[in-house]
């Protein structure tokens, strides 16, 4: 049986939406159109993919085909790829704009060759999960950390970089003078987040691990707000990766931690059931990227990861670097 792409994409996008209205949209067709292409490849196969009685839910069978048929889509794109000489393109979306992720794509891009990477502007992680399970992105990179109510089951993480993170101060802090600071010293200051507490993940299990009680947080209103409110208030701190560029302010002072150093750890997420051609590749150049700069140097009692984060390098130290196969990747959920 020769599969038609076009009916494989129209089951594919409904799978994902599991609503016949938004898969048509994000198509570009008409419901109708839609309807009647999952119909015809549900002929053909002669299996129901989906049941439509009381909302739209996948069959058994459509379950079995679904990974299955996004592998053909992608092998699909990459063969056009191929054909026409134009350059893959990959998906990325990145989250945690504050601490500049594109930094590291930047750096681990220079050794994926002619890969082409479109990169997307995530709000946080739990809008960039969203956007992964339903394939309208190939690729996530940011700060991974489990989400409620089953939000990222089905996503499969990389742990690519571990960052040592900063004290950025007021030159008028108390503290502003040292030429480095253990964590444990902050506990008389405010911590500032730039953004709700609870969204940030790191920054409240660092608060809670270090005795940090004095909190505030507030809207992120870019680099240049986060960098003056600090300025402003010799009381507060935040906390910034080391090699992220900070603007050059008059009275600001970015100071290293130790005993423990704090680390930042970066990580790349898909689709589990999504295998994108160029996947294994991308994996590679990260690593490569990783052993040349020594991202993923970790030292217990020197440095300090949040639990979640420590699982994940555990589990990245005790599997092969060999493509997907023996990526390393820690499922969620």
């Amino acid at each position: 049986m020769d599969l038609d792409l076009a009916l494989v994409r129209a089951f594919a996008e409904t799978a994902d939406r599991l609503h016949f209205g938004r898969a048509a949209e994000h198509l570009g067709i008409s419901q109708q159109a839609l309807s009647k292409r999952v119909a015809r490849l549900e002929t053909l196969l002669a299996v129901r993919l989906f049941e439509r009685e009381g909302g739209v839910r996948l069959t058994e069978a459509g379950e079995r085909f679904a990974p299955a048929a996004r592998r053909a889509l992608a092998a699909g794109e990459y063969a056009v790829a191929a054909v026409t000489g134009a350059p893959p393109v990959v998906r990325i979306d990145t989250w945690g704009h504050l601490y500049a992720p594109m930094r590291t794509v930047a750096q681990a891009a220079e050794a994926l060759g002619g890969v082409r990477l479109e990169p997307g502007p995530g709000r946080d992680w739990p809008s960039v999960a969203r956007s992964l399970l339903s394939g309208d992105t190939d690729l996530g990179f940011g700060r991974v950390h489990p989400l409620p109510d089953g939000g990222d089951v089905g996503l499969t993480r990389r742990l690519v970089r571990l960052e040592p993170v900063d004290a950025v101060v007021s030159a008028a802090h108390p503290l502003a003078g040292a030429d480095e600071l253990r964590p444990a010293d902050l506990r008389d200051s405010t911590l500032w987040c730039p953004a709700e507490l609870g969204r940030l993940d790191f920054l409240r299990r660092f608060a809670d691990e270090f005795g940090i009680t004095r909190r505030q947080d507030g809207p992120n209103l870019g680099l240049d707000h986060l960098v003056q409110r600090i300025r402003d208030d010799a009381s507060c701190f935040t906390l910034f990766p080391a090699d992220a560029p900070l603007p050059e302010h008059v009275g600001l002072r970015s100071i290293a931690l130790t005993a423990p150093t704090p680390l930042y750890a970066w990580s790349l997420a898909w689709r589990e059931s999504y295998g994108h051609p160029l996947l294994d590749a991308l994996l590679r150049g990260f690593a490569d990227a990783g052993r040349a700069r020594r991202w993923l140097d970790y030292t217990p009692g020197r440095d300090w990861l949040p639990d979640t984060d420590h699982a994940s390098f555990a589990a990245r130290r005790t599997r092969p670097d060999r493509g997907r196969a023996g990526t390393a990747a820690v499922r969620q959920g």
